[in-house]
């Protein structure tokens, strides 16, 4: 690669991508308590090129802008089509998938951050089993026995499969748990994407069967009562999934849970 190269100017027009760079600054980090830095890196442009390409590019090609060798970066990712939720990563500072974020739409120089809310593993690669716990702790799945055939479950109408199907787009990405001020490595709150799917799966006609475990759960510490409501989460989501209008109604169905609680003792 050329150093004398000129870094491309995003959204620019790019015949063929002759001697046009995008310049990637990276945080690294070799492993969690090591201190932090930040590396830059020029990658050939090309068209419709993302920043997984980019980082597949520089993990073959690891040397800086300056000259130095380096390791190659670490990341996570799999699907490359936006539905596995893994390459989540705040670049230019908002969370979002990677695998979708194209170069061209992006400021230069490009920065890549680790998420901050989940404990980091190295570099851009975070652990997100703090999600999928919560989502065990919420019981978010459809209670069915397994062993045997049950037969069909119980119709749908349009109306509820028009309301479960955005909320059954969830990939778990963290996108939401990132942009939440409520979610920290400090306290226990499930966040958006674990209440969505309360809400998602109390609605089910054989989901509500263990309706009011879950709501005993989001009425627990760290569950839908801790929502500040900021809005953040909607605001991120690479799904468009109407997150607000889950924690409104799980809220309203806590709150109903509640007083059928108080009477019921």
């Amino acid at each position: 690669m050329n150093p004398a190269t000129t870094t491309a100017t995003a959204g620019a027009p790019d015949p063929g991508g002759a001697g046009k760079t995008v310049r990637i600054r990276i945080r690294r980090q070799d492993a969690p308590g090591k201190p932090a830095r930040w590396e830059e890196f020029d990658v050939p442009h090309r068209p419709q090129m993302n920043i997984i390409s980019c980082l597949q590019w520089i993990a073959a090609h690891p040397r800086t802008v300056d000259g130095i060798d380096t390791t190659p970066p670490v990341w996570d990712s799999g699907c490359l089509e936006e539905v596995c939720g893994a390459c989540t990563m705040l670049i230019n500072g908002r969370t979002r998938q990677s695998c979708s974020a194209l170069v061209d739409h992006l400021d230069q120089p490009i920065s890549l951050e680790p998420m901050s809310k989940f404990p980091l593993v190295r570099d851009l690669f975070v652990d997100r089993q703090r999600l999928f716990n919560d989502l065990k702790r919420a019981k978010a799945w459809v209670p069915i026995d397994g062993t045997y055939d049950l037969g069909p479950g119980p119709a749908m109408s349009q109306e509820q499969q028009e309301i479960a199907y955005p909320l059954s787009r969830c990939i778990a990405c963290g996108c939401c748990l990132e942009a939440c001020p409520q979610y920290t490595p400090a306290n226990h709150f499930v966040g958006a994407a674990v209440i969505s799917q309360v809400r998602r799966f109390n609605d089910n006609p054989i989901g509500k069967a263990i309706k009011s475990e879950r709501l005993d759960v989001m009425m627990d510490e760290g569950g839908v009562t801790d929502c500040g409501k900021a809005g953040n989460c909607a605001e991120v989501c690479p799904k468009d999934i109407p997150l607000l209008e889950s924690i409104a109604a799980v809220q309203r169905q806590a709150t109903v849970h509640a007083i059928k609680s108080f009477f019921a003792k």
